[in-house]
C-alpha cells in the first residue's frame, strides 16, 4: 500500500483536500480542438495547463495556440510555457530565450521545466534558471510581433492598463480562416493574456520522481512522479514531503484503468498530491504521448473533483 516513508508525522493531505488538474502537454490545438476546449468548461478544478508548441514556443507565433491560451485565460486558468531542461544540460541562454519568446508571443503565467534533474548535483543550476526566469516579463506591446496584423481602435472595451497591443494577437485566428476580425473581443482576450502575464512567473519543475529535498525552496510545484498506474500504485512519498501542503506537489500518471481510478486519487492524497492529471491512455512512445488526449474517464473525474475554481 502507498503510504509516506515518515513514521508519525502526519500526513501532507487528508481526503478533505481538493485535488485539481495540471495539464502537462495537450497536443497542437489545432490537432486537439476538443482537448483544449473541455479546459474551460465551468467547474472544472485547473490549476494550469502547459503549452508546448514545438518542444518549447516554437520558431514563430502560432495563431491557433494563441486563440486557445488566451481563451484560458479569458476563464481564468494559468497556462506554462514549456521549456526542456535536458536534465541540465541545456545553456541557460537559450532557456531564457525560449522563455522570454514564450512570454512575448503568448503572455503565458509561468514555465514547465521538463526533464528537471532531480539530484543535489543539479540544485544549483535549475536555482540559477529559475532566479533568472522569475524576473522575466512580457516585452512591451510594441514589440508584439507583426505576423498578427490586425489594428484595433485606442478605445476599444476591455482595454485594461498599459498600451493596447500595436498587433492584437488574438484576432489572428479569425484572420487566418479569412473572417473579419472582432476588435472588441479580441482586445478584451488580449487583455486578459496580459494580465495572466504581468505576475511573477509561476514555476513548475518537472522532475518525475521524488529530487532532492532543496528542490521544493526552488519552485511552486515540484512534479514527484510521472509514470504508470503499475509503478504508481505501489509508490511512496519521500519523508521529507510531509513537511509540505499538498499545493507543493503534482502527481502525472498514464495507463489507470478507469475501475482503479478511485484508488488513484486515494494514493494522490495520502501522498500528499494537490495537482493531479491521471489517464487511461498508455504511453507507447516513451515521449508523455499518453497526456496529449483526454482519458476515457475525463467527464468522471472532473465529476469527482469539481466543481473547483481556477487558480
Amino acid at each position: 500500500m502507498p503510504h509516506l516513508t515518515s513514521t508519525g508525522g502526519r500526513l501532507s493531505a487528508t481526503e478533505e483536500s481538493r485535488l485539481g488538474f495540471g495539464v502537462p502537454g495537450y497536443a497542437h490545438p489545432l490537432l486537439a480542438p476538443a482537448e483544449w476546449a473541455e479546459l474551460t468548461r465551468p467547474g472544472t478544478p485547473l490549476h494550469w495547463a502547459v503549452l508546448n508548441v514545438a518542444d518549447g514556443p516554437g520558431a514563430c507565433p502560432d495563431p491557433h495556440c494563441l486563440e486557445a491560451v488566451g481563451r484560458l485565460a479569458n476563464a481564468g486558468a494559468r497556462v506554462l510555457g514549456h521549456l526542456d531542461l535536458a536534465y541540465g544540460t541545456r545553456p541557460l541562454g537559450e532557456l531564457v530565450a525560449d522563455a522570454q519568446r514564450h512570454l512575448d508571443w503568448y503572455r503565458v503565467g509561468g514555465f514547465y521545466l521538463d526533464r528537471c534533474p532531480a539530484g543535489r548535483d543539479g540544485l544549483d543550476g535549475v536555482r540559477r534558471t529559475a532566479e533568472v526566469l522569475t524576473t522575466l516579463r512580457p516585452a512591451n506591446a510594441a514589440r508584439w510581433p507583426a505576423a498578427f496584423p490586425a489594428a484595433f481602435p485606442a478605445d476599444a472595451p476591455d482595454a485594461g492598463p498599459g498600451p493596447a497591443p500595436e498587433g492584437a494577437a488574438d484576432a489572428a485566428p479569425e484572420a487566418a480562416r479569412g473572417a473579419a476580425p472582432n476588435p472588441a473581443g479580441a482586445v478584451r482576450q488580449v487583455n486578459a493574456v496580459r494580465r495572466a502575464g504581468a505576475r511573477r512567473p509561476y514555476l513548475v519543475l518537472g522532475h518525475g520522481t521524488h529530487p532532492y529535498p532543496g528542490y521544493a525552496e526552488t519552485a511552486d510545484q515540484l512534479v514527484t512522479f510521472s509514470g504508470p498506474w503499475a509503478d504508481y500504485r505501489w509508490s511512496q512519498a519521500a519523508e521529507w514531503t510531509a513537511a509540505h501542503p499538498p499545493e507543493r506537489f503534482v502527481h502525472l500518471v498514464h495507463g489507470i484503468p478507469r475501475h482503479h481510478l478511485e484508488e488513484a486519487m486515494r494514493i494522490a492524497r495520502w501522498q500528499g498530491a494537490g495537482t493531479i492529471f491521471f489517464t487511461d491512455r498508455e504511453d507507447r512512445t516513451g515521449q508523455n504521448g499518453s497526456f496529449e488526449t483526454l482519458p476515457g474517464f475525463w467527464d468522471e473525474i472532473v465529476s469527482r473533483l469539481g466543481p473547483g475554481v481556477s487558480e
